[in-house]
């Protein structure tokens, strides 16, 4: 059974999501894809080990620390092609960004493919559930534009400049599905 907990951040209230001892969801509330990215029905609850580990390396996060994605048992839910692409998001170092083109790239050579549609891996991207522990906030555009976030673009903005990011380098949609 899923168990969920709330977290009240910087960015907004968060839902946490722990299934045994594994965190398979973290989602800011009134983003894309939530409420329906909850796996199974859960019950609200506290004491799970692995929610209160995950607002601990939160709660470091927001005070300015690095914790390593890999503190944390993840298990998100997705496709295989999903989970892949996930995993290459925890690769991205604090403070640093990737585009998209980069990642297809690099999941084209993982799986022995001659290329991958930049497209597919920003659906599997806006689909990561497990928001900030997976840093799909470190993914930008290839033309240098901050876009694709399910959590909004301000909130992708905030997180990145507070990763020392120079967000000003990048350019902001006027219009899509980032905003």
């Amino acid at each position: 059974m899923t168990v969920t907990s709330h977290y009240d951040s910087p960015v907004g209230r968060l839902v946490l999501a722990g299934k045994g001892s594994a965190l398979v969801g973290a989602w800011i509330e009134g983003q894309k894809y939530f409420p329906g990215a909850l796996p199974e029905e859960g019950r609200e609850g506290e004491g799970l080990p692995v929610l209160e580990q995950a607002k601990g390396w939160l709660d470091r996060y927001f005070a300015g620390e690095r914790p390593d994605v890999r503190e944390l048992a993840l298990a998100p839910e997705g496709s295989e092609f999903q989970k892949a692409v996930w995993e290459i998001l925890c690769a991205i170092p604090y403070g640093e960004t990737r585009t998209y083109g980069w990642i297809a790239k690099e999941v084209a050579v993982r799986r022995g493919l001659e290329r991958m549609s930049a497209q597919a891996v920003g659906g599997a991207v806006g689909h990561n559930p497990i928001s900030i522990v997976i840093p799909c906030h470190r993914v930008v555009g290839t033309d240098g534009s901050l876009t694709g976030y399910a959590g909004g673009l301000e909130k992708k903005i905030r997180l990145l400049a507070h990763e020392g990011v120079d967000v000003e380098r990048f350019s902001r949609p006027k219009e899509g599905t980032a905003l």
